[in-house]
């Protein structure tokens, strides 16, 4: 026979019987024992799983092969599979929510860290087998929508629901065909790079958590701790500083004395948290130092959170981002940040709530219209103390079609609903709404203005308004979103200065986002995190740490 003709038969029948052994060794025979424990009455291994009818169809679908075993071990992706599960951790979420502990305790080595599963009985080959695949359906629901459904536990929380078509099920598929499992995780990621530095900088926070050998008991600070003055917290808020890499270990000659050496380390400390580097150990410098290194994961697992809530944004797109927690406005494009201002946000009980709407034109010399709830609980009471209120603050009364009303002729003993006029600030420099406001129409009335309290930008922290976002340099603001050449500064100072407000559209709709982000990390890796002037942070927290089962579930 001929040479040609020879080899690659040979080759052909080499594949061939490669392939009957592959397919020898990677059948475990556990056809039947899957097939009866998802075709019985009861679900067995996944009775208390919200899976049970995708997993059933899956095994069906693939006559009862499975997908996480190999030759009486974990195969390759069941492998990956765990793996995923042991990190999801840097993802802010418990591993033990997916299974974890039962599946160590099928392990053949439980107490060493590398986990096996050798010589496992029929009956626990099938209970692995059912459990990874569980783990994989929570594990892939959690990472693309979250853990906890925003709609029950945040009220301020205004973005509309996450939409996905993603098929969990369809996705399995793809792995048992060979598809990498981290790569389909990754996937499932939110695509802002924020999610991906998230993890990298909790990853890192577990390093630093395995070195912590520091008692983290609160160290209270009640008013203010000056350089060369003595407090009981300093030696404390002094090692946190060295444990922080802030400051280089020394032997002070008083360890209750505030001393020159520990300022300097404190002052790169409050740069690196966004805090007034002032030298000054206050309480918001006290309670950031306060934070472990696992106080500091769960407040990242928080946000991470937050992030996969995130409808899904195009953050390379031109928008107008508001990190409510951070007091800062960023203009970004092609996410490159192009201008940033610090903002003022809503008092506790005025909270400013986060949510997405487009902004599309600015108002220069605006008229206040006061809100009916401030005009009952401040305005009326005000102008019944003090009939020359109304003169004293430049404002007027008006029909609610805008005709102005003589104040003297209006019965101010009326309040609430039974009050018939609006009350409304004219344009000029002491105007609350200052000399321009940025308009992105939503149902909370909620936009950015200037104001005419420009000292206040130099507190620490700013939530002072009413709900709404001040800005500081709104003028630059302005001429960056004009995006025209006629409009200069000029122009733009003669139109924040005018007696009656002049509305200018913009040429196009630009994203507004409004978030609460207590942590996240840059792209240089370094971690940030605020104070959670809302405390919303704590019942966000809670729910995360709760047992899965017992939460509700989008």
């Amino acid at each position: 026979m001929n040479k040609k003709i020879i080899i690659p038969i040979a080759v052909v029948l080499v594949i061939a019987l490669g392939l009957i052994w592959f397919f020898n060794q990677r059948r475990s025979d556990l056809t039947d024992e899957l097939r009866r424990n998802l075709e019985g009455e009861t679900s067995g291994v996944l009775a208390n799983s919200d899976h049970i009818k995708e997993i059933r169809q899956f095994y069906a679908g693939r006559d009862y092969l499975e997908t996480w075993l190999f030759n009486d071990a974990l195969s390759n992706s069941g492998k990956q599979l765990l793996a995923q599960i042991e990190d999801s951790k840097y993802d802010g979420l418990q591993p033990g929510d997916y299974n974890l502990s039962r599946i160590y305790k099928l392990s053949s080595n439980p107490e060493k860290e590398d986990k096996k599963f050798r010589n496992l009985s029929s009956d626990q080959k099938v209970t692995l087998e059912l459990l990874l695949t569980d783990s994989f359906f929570m594990l892939a629901h959690d990472l693309e929508k979250g853990k906890v459904n925003p709609s029950t536990l945040d009220s301020s929380w205004k973005f509309e629901e996450k939409e996905t078509d993603v098929d969990y099920a369809s996705l399995l598929e793809e792995v048992a065909n060979g598809a990498s499992v981290g790569k389909t995780f990754a996937n499932l990621y939110p695509s802002s790079e924020l999610y991906a530095q998230g993890r990298d900088a909790i990853r890192e926070l577990y390093e630093i958590l395995e070195n912590d050998t520091l008692t983290w008991d609160l160290e209270s600070v009640e008013g203010a701790i000056e350089v060369g003055e003595k407090h009981a917290a300093i030696p404390a808020l002094r090692k946190r500083l060295i444990f922080w890499g802030f400051l280089k270990t020394y032997e002070p000659e008083d360890p209750n004395l505030f001393d020159s050496t520990m300022i300097e380390g404190l002052r790169k400390y409050q740069e690196a948290n966004g805090m007034n580097p002032d030298g000054v150990i206050g309480s918001l410098v006290a309670e950031s130092l306060n934070k472990s290194p696992q106080n500091l994961i769960d407040i990242a697992s928080v946000n991470m959170e937050r992030l996969r809530w995130m409808p899904k944004i195009d953050w390379d797109q031109e928008m107008v981002l508001v990190n409510i927690a951070n007091y800062q406005l960023d203009y970004m494009d092609k996410s490159d940040t192009v201008f940033s201002a610090k903002v003022i946000v809503g008092k506790e009980y005025n909270e400013s709530p986060t949510f997405t709407a487009p902004m599309s034109y600015i108002v220069f010399s605006p008229y206040w219209n006061i809100p009916p709830s401030i005009t009952t609980s401040e305005i009326i009471p005000a102008i019944r103390k003090n009939k020359g209120y109304l003169a004293e603050k430049n404002m007027e009364v008006v029909t609610n079609a805008g005709e102005p009303v003589n104040a003297k002729n209006v019965d101010w003993s009326k309040n609430g609903d039974d009050f018939p006029y609006r009350v409304r600030q004219k344009p000029g420099g002491d105007n609350s709404l200052g000399l321009v406001k940025f308009m992105f129409p939503n149902e909370y009335n909620i936009y950015i203005h200037d104001t005419p309290a420009r000292g206040l930008f130099d507190r620490e922290s700013r939530a002072l308004s009413h709900g709404c976002i001040r800005i500081q340099n709104p003028d630059q603001f302005a001429k960056i979103l004009l995006n025209d050449k006629s409009w200069d500064e000029e122009k733009i100072q003669e139109a924040m200065h005018q007696d009656k407000e002049k509305v200018v559209e913009l040429d196009r709709k630009i994203p507004v986002v409004l978030i609460y982000m207590t942590f996240w990390a840059d792209k240089s890796g370094k971690a940030n995190f605020r104070s959670d002037v809302y405390e919303r942070d704590q019942a966000l927290l809670e729910a995360l740490r709760t047992t899965k089962s017992s939460l509700d579930q989008t």
